[in-house]
């Protein structure tokens, strides 16, 4: 029988952002020894009170970009140009003007409507500056326009592009929103406080910029400590009593500064007081979805992932290092702060073939190239890479040979760097990344090489990772199996969530130990991988280490329901829970937030027809349609409800319009094939599951379907060839049993 119900697309679990390796190649501890229980009960005593003791540090912290990252509008705050005539960008008539002491903005959206808001706060100072305006349900909303402080000129962000009041980019929108986007990296002990069921926000925070709390912890267990009569007689706690005090460990250090100069996801409102950055958030790996696929910096990526992956790191360099922590300025300008570790031969023109000591011969400029984000706001890729035209030649990757010598070709460059430096590169891991991340016969090879050399960057081999997921088969289904025992969370978490696309026999029983782990993250992606498949595949022995994991796995995705993808996330779980109406609830609400998150349309239209409501899920998929009408699982999706409608003329269409638009899983065809038998079209049946048997054949359904229909047409020979090819596949199966037996095949 041909299936009745919608097969789903199932949105997995993304992260928005950061990850570090060790140098020792020892795994990190999970929980802060001595100050875990103190920091239980610790509470933000606010700057002021660190300024007593640490006056130098709290000054330079006055003349940093972290001082001035959030304030209230005032006369001395706002920097843009105020009471100017209306001016006109990318289609949108503003204003700014002070009213009756209040900083007003007045916009004519391109829709037409035309409303005046009131400026609130200031966010940031330096390359730009944006302005909030409180909205309605206790939300915060960063404004389109921009002041650019380096041009002296109002901007938009997104230059040249009309963008509709319901679109999510709008400013109103759920992209630009403060609560859920910004505030925990603009404020100090931030509290999103959203409640998802009246959709609204009572945000708090101790301070409204980035203060010394923000990154030390709270600290009256600090102060206390340091005024007790134990530290005068010589007792001393591990930090003093701070969550992070000072350090030479380069890891800790970076974990301190990642969770505002990363991409990341947030695990929950309650952070745990630890040393491993899993324990409280999901890092974003180098893969080509932010990163260019050698791993520089592509989207808006920050700090880092870059720093993670390069070979300071590697030995011991910290941000401190430098930078000044507290005023964020650099503590030595030009080369002479790379001249800092470097050798002096490095700043001579037999190194980098420049003459002078211009732009050219700045060692940033050719081993930390810049890309401007925000508009204006340059930033430099900090994986302080040496630059690798070949790569470009084969991979269309940038080098900043050619960033700068943009009428000279890579095959110029190449020759130059093979010239000065000879013929042989210096392996990077980047040579086994670009050619995985093609995905293609040969990447498999590549990436599980580069996993095996734990010489390289966790962040690298956790890629490598990523990419595995994405091209099953039985050597890296191993490599990945042995990576849920790597001593690093990073490979742990990205490994269970690559294995969700192995089939449950290859992991269900060696992944239930992570469900144990010491790490969260890891334990919520053991949890959503056995969660995906039911209770059936979970080994009786882990149901209450399972339980505990989803629980903390429910709780990480109500946490960020708040976000568009959130909510979509949250309906999956429901989905996969058999809680449709919950579905229907969360698609929904994501949908409301994020109008062209398509595919949630087709998930929503799952949750309707499982809840026995057609009539809502057609008119669903008919929507999906609308918004895009090459969508090929909205066109198979809807071949199979039409089915279920009794409707098999429409349903055979859009099994065709799915085939055609790119569909060529195997279901489609065993689907597609006995619909057509069905309809009496034999001969257009026998096509259809010829051709998905010879795309797929190791599918038993299409074995099954084909050794079935042969039977049936009196085609013994053609039935026994399908029949015995299936019996070699699957031959325990009981659904089969029946066939082998009438074809005498046992």
């Amino acid at each position: 029988m041909v299936k009745n119900k919608i097969r789903f697309s199932v949105c997995f679990s993304v992260a928005l952002l950061f990850l570090f390796f060790s140098c020792e190649n020892q795994a990190p501890s999970s929980q802060l020894p001595l100050n875990d229980s103190l920091q239980n009960q610790t509470v933000f005593v606010g700057s002021a009170a660190c300024k007593q003791c640490h006056t130098s540090e709290y000054m330079d912290w006055l003349s940093s970009d972290h001082y001035l990252a959030m304030q209230e509008v005032n006369d001395s705050t706002v920097l843009g140009r105020l009471n100017s005539g209306p001016f006109k960008l990318d289609g949108v008539m503003n204003q700014v003007l002070v009213k009756d002491h209040q900083y007003l903005l007045k916009t004519n959206e391109i829709d037409g409507a035309q409303t005046t808001y009131t400026l609130s706060y200031t966010f940031g100072y330096f390359p730009l500056q944006q302005y909030l305006v409180k909205t309605e349900k206790g939300q915060l909303q960063a404004t389109r326009l921009s002041w650019d402080s380096r041009n002296q000129k109002w901007f938009h962000q997104y230059a040249g592009q009309k963008i509709h009041p319901s679109d999510w980019l709008h400013w109103t929108g759920n992209s630009q929103n403060w609560n859920t986007m910004c505030a925990s990296c603009h404020s100090t002990n931030f509290k999103k406080n959203y409640d998802f069921e009246s959709d609204t926000y009572a945000s708090t925070y101790s301070e409204i910029n980035v203060a010394c709390e923000s990154c030390h912890g709270a600290g009256s267990t600090h102060v206390s400590f340091i005024q007790s009569e134990a530290y005068q007689k010589g007792e001393r706690l591990h930090h003093s009593g701070l969550h992070y005090g000072k350090d030479k460990n380069n890891r800790l250090q970076l974990n301190t500064c990642t969770p505002c100069h990363a991409r990341k996801t947030d695990l929950s409102a309650e952070l745990l007081h630890s040393e491993e950055l899993l324990d409280n958030f999901i890092p974003e790996v180098i893969s080509n979805e932010h990163y260019f696929a050698d791993g520089q910096i592509n989207n808006e990526d920050y700090e880092y992932g870059s720093f993670a992956q390069s070979k300071m790191f590697h030995n011991k360099v910290k941000c401190s290092d430098c930078h000044n922590p507290h005023s964020g300025k650099l503590k030595k300008e030009g080369n002479a702060m790379c001249l800092s570790c470097h050798e002096p031969k490095y700043d001579t023109e037999q190194h980098h073939f420049h003459k002078g000591k211009g732009e050219s011969t700045q060692c940033i400029n050719c081993h930390m190239p810049q890309k401007t984000y925000m508009g204006n706001d340059h930033r430099r890729d900090h994986s302080f890479r040496i630059p690798r035209p070949d790569q470009s030649l084969i991979y269309k990757t940038p080098n900043t040979c050619n960033s700068c010598h943009n009428k000279q070709s890579a095959s110029w460059a190449a020759g130059n760097i093979k010239k000065w430096y000879g013929s042989k590169r210096v392996y990077h891991f980047s040579d086994d990344l670009l050619p995985g991340s093609l995905l293609d016969t040969k990447s498999e090879v590549h990436l599980i090489k580069l996993l095996a050399d734990t010489a390289q960057p966790e962040i690298a081999r956790a890629t490598a990772i990523y990419y595995l997921g994405k091209v099953p088969g039985p050597k890296g289904a191993q490599a990945l199996l042995k990576s849920i025992e790597d001593p690093f969370a990073m490979l742990r978490y990205r490994a269970l969530r690559a294995l969700e696309n192995f089939p449950a026999e290859v992991w269900s029983t060696h992944a239930a130990k992570c469900l144990n782990d010491k790490v969260r993250a890891v334990r919520i992606a053991a949890a959503d991988l056995y969660h995906r498949y039911g209770k059936e595949v979970l080994p009786n022995e882990y149901g209450a280490a399972f339980a505990s994991a989803n629980a903390e796995n429910k709780a990480y995705l109500h946490y960020n329901r708040d976000f568009a993808l959130g909510a979509v996330m949250a309906g999956d779980f429901d989905l996969q829970n058999e809680d449709y109406l919950g579905a229907v609830k969360h698609y929904i609400r994501g949908l409301k937030k994020d109008s062209l998150m398509n595919y949630a349309r087709l998930n929503l239209s799952a949750a309707y027809n499982a809840a026995g409501k057609n009539t809502e899920a057609l008119n669903t998929l008919t929507q999906a349609l609308v918004a895009d009408p090459n969508n090929s699982r909205a066109h198979y999706n809807l071949a199979l409800l039409y089915n279920e409608l009794k409707n098999p003329q429409l349903s055979a269409i859009h099994f065709e319009k799915a085939e055609k638009l790119g569909d060529h899983e195997a279901d489609l065809y065993y689907n597609y094939g006995l619909l057509l038998w069905q309809m009496g079209q034999s001969k257009k049946s026998e096509n259809v599951l010829l051709k998905g048997c010879a795309m797929h054949p190791a599918s038993s359904k299409l074995n099954y379907a084909l050794a079935y229909f042969y039977l049936q047409s009196g085609d013994v020979s053609s039935a026994l060839k399908y029949a015995e090819l299936l019996y070699r596949l699957d031959p325990n199966n009981s659904n089969y049993r029946e066939l082998y037996k009438k074809l005498h095949i046992f």
